[in-house]
């Protein structure tokens, strides 16, 4: 049986806790909210019982995480930290002059041992579940929303990168004196990677250990972000850049390069689901998942409010079906009425324009109107740049090689009456100003915990980002709603 190592050791010193930590203290407020023996239920199969000396507790690996997510902390300085923060001690449960792992180990952890789990909808559950039995969430609404979050190492080579970051550091080095200069190694000029990652390394072992300012504030964090860079994301450099991550749209003229995710939140501010994926994504297509998950949760769903991105036809018809009020306005852009290959061909809504399987944008649009059963039906034509259509991979039964290519969406309103006439009842414009709400908490994610850049690479390592990160927001808004 897997049986929790975690305790306060015996410690002469342990009653320091109740002088310097106060009741009104987030993390001894965090441990006195949440049961986190869950950790080792789920964790459990990921280890080996009986063989081999005991690993790091689990509780305080992913306790850790979770103090990365609340404080925006990298792996070195989450771990320098609790060496002399007594609410960092008190929260990891450790004695007040217990040693502090090797910020190493939290790569592993995450690596090792968080890759088979669900931590995304496990740990909403359990806030969820949290807030359920306060009493705290009494809404059948969800409001609806996704937030994107750029990549990591973005759209630049490997070496771009390792450039970019060791030049942020010498510029500090020389706020600080000059002359330092003439003890940094010179820069590399070999253009390679390889040559670049071994700059690095020596530009790193000098500020160490040569000129007596790696204890800088002002020095320390950009040292043990190209530390880390270079440390455990070699591999990851020598591949490229982030292999899971894609090109998204903000606008008709604006883009990153990076995830989506996509949250479902009770009028009460707390977030029941979440769906991670790449940044091309469409939103109107997590709608029905969203719903799933949040009343998987154990939210009771009567009411869905979003943007137009989904008031598509299908949404609407599963809406119907599950007597969910559709607090959604139309747009004969994004209702899909009767248009071919509804899956290879999706509406962008930011960007107001519609996106190919392949993740290319349409290059401009124009409206036609023909007739048909002795009315006029008004559509839409899409143009894609034929030059990116040649090399496409998805070619085969797409594109047929003529001058244009070509996606005509025609507008089908009348399908959508009962809707039509639902968003303009004094009701749905009332429950539609709801939407702010999420809007605030993406707000919240990206500022507060770091939700605007991925710590890490690939879709596995967004997804455990996510997970701390909402844990973490989730259970802030419950202690809010507690006081």
């Amino acid at each position: 049986m897997f049986q929790p190592q975690i305790s306060f050791a015996f410690s002469p010193y342990t009653a320091l806790y109740d002088l310097v930590v106060p009741k009104d203290n987030l993390l001894r407020q965090i441990n006195e909210l949440v049961d986190f023996s869950f950790v080792y239920d789920e964790l459990k199969a990921n280890y080996c019982l009986d063989n081999g000396r005991n690993a790091i507790d689990p509780l305080r690996m992913f306790k850790y995480l979770l103090l990365k997510a609340i404080f925006e902390l990298s792996d070195v300085d989450v771990v320098e930290r609790s060496r002399y923060d007594m609410s960092f001690k008190f929260f990891l449960q450790m004695a007040p002059e217990e040693s502090v792992i090797d910020p190493s180990s939290l790569t592993k952890f995450r690596k090792l041992r968080l890759k088979d789990l669900n931590l995304l909808d496990l740990l909403i559950g359990k806030t969820v579940e949290i807030a359920i039995d306060q009493s705290i969430l009494k809404s059948t609404a969800i409001i609806v929303d996704a937030t994107h979050t750029k990549a990591r190492y973005n759209q630049k080579s490997p070496r771009e990168i390792l450039q970019d970051r060791s030049r942020k550091l010498r510029k500090a080095i020389y706020s600080i004196d000059e002359s330092l200069k003439e003890k940094l190694p010179a820069k590399n000029v070999v253009d390679t990677l390889e040559a670049e990652i071994e700059y690095c390394k020596k530009l790193v072992e000098a500020v160490e250990t040569q000129l007596g300012i790696a204890q800088l504030p002002k020095i320390t964090e950009l040292l043990n972000l190209l530390k880390e860079t270079v440390e455990d994301d070699v591999e990851q450099l020598r591949i490229s850049q982030d292999q899971d991550a894609r090109v998204g749209h903000k606008s008709a003229d604006s883009s990153f390069f990076g995830y989506k995710t996509h949250l479902a939140m009770t009028e009460e501010r707390i977030i029941t689901a979440v769906i991670v994926t790449t940044g091309e994504k469409n939103d109107g297509k997590q709608l029905q998942t969203l719903v799933e998950k949040s009343k998987a949760a154990g939210m009771e769903v009567k009411t869905v409010i979003g943007d137009m991105a989904y008031s598509e036809k299908g949404n609407i018809a599963y809406s119907k079906d599950n007597n969910i009020e559709l607090i959604s306005k139309l747009n004969p852009q994004i209702t899909q009425g009767g248009r071919k290959k509804e899956e290879e061909f999706e509406f962008n809504k930011d960007a107001g324009i519609y996106v190919c399987k392949a993740g290319h944008m349409a290059i401009r649009k124009a409206m036609q109107s023909r007739r048909k059963e002795g009315g006029k039906n008004q559509r839409t034509i899409y143009f894609f740049d034929v030059d990116k259509c040649k090399s496409c991979p998805f070619k085969e039964g797409c594109y047929n090689g003529g001058a244009s290519k070509t996606y005509a969406v025609t507008m089908q309103s009348d399908e959508h009456s009962e809707q039509a006439a639902f968003q303009e009842s004094e009701y749905f414009k009332a429950k539609a100003k709801e939407r702010y709400k999420i809007e605030a908490k993406n707000s919240e994610l990206k500022h507060r915990h770091g939700y605007d850049v991925a710590t890490s690479s690939g879709l596995l390592g967004m997804q455990i980002q996510g997970a701390m990160a909402i844990f973490a927001v989730n259970l802030k808004r419950i202690m809010k709603l507690n006081d």
